[in-house]
């Protein structure tokens, strides 16, 4: 018996990590924007659609951190 893939998705439950929706949700309310972001083991990627969004979010990483209770080290890439 074969198993369909929409099956298998349905049956699991993806939680995404919390610092993924906090990450989402600050860019999204204090710059209007939507952003990737990817956790690792020792970083978590935030993936931005310009320069000018990178600049801005950069002076705000300290502030990321303290809202992620987080260790891991911010970097942000451009795409």
């Amino acid at each position: 018996m074969t198993t369909n893939l929409s099956d298998l998705l349905d049956k699991s439950k993806y939680a995404e990590p919390p610092e993924i929706k906090i990450i989402k949700d600050f860019v999204n309310e204090h710059f209007k924007a939507e952003v990737m972001v990817a956790v690792g083991p020792q970083r978590i990627v935030i993936n931005v659609s310009s320069a000018a969004l990178a600049g801005a979010l950069r002076a705000h990483l300290h502030e990321l951190q303290q809202l992620c209770e987080t260790d891991k080290r911010l970097v942000i890439r451009i795409n």
